[in-house]
């Protein structure tokens, strides 16, 4: 069973930064493909970003040039969030980009921006 625990959220202006991190322990060996979503209120979960096995990266258009993904080589990944805009006030969670192979949800982190 692989446990995910995101962190680094909190309040911020509009125009600000977070940097969010997402730690992957248990039955993993490696972090290789990860996504990063968000849920609003009252919204879907929504993918936002994701990385591959060789560091290609793909955004939701409404983050593109904004938030840029990373991971380590080893259990972590990263969102660094740039530019933040209210309507990016969400939780913010890490999982599988695949949604065959989801690993239970961890708590998410929530991120909130004040305009």
């Amino acid at each position: 069973q692989v446990r995910l625990v995101e962190s680094g959220g909190g309040l911020v202006q509009a125009g600000g930064s977070l940097r969010l991190s997402c730690a992957a322990s248990g039955n993993i060996i490696r972090i290789n493909v990860m996504g990063w979503y968000r849920q609003a209120p009252g919204k879907q979960r929504e993918l936002v970003a994701s990385i591959t096995t060789d560091n290609s990266t793909n955004y939701a258009d409404s983050v593109k040039g904004r938030f840029i993904i990373s991971k380590d080589n080893a259990k972590k990944v990263y969102l660094q969030m740039n530019s933040l805009k209210s309507e990016d006030t969400a939780v913010y969670y890490c999982n599988s980009p695949h949604k065959l192979n989801l690993y239970d949800w961890g708590q998410g982190t929530q991120v909130t921006v004040s305009s």
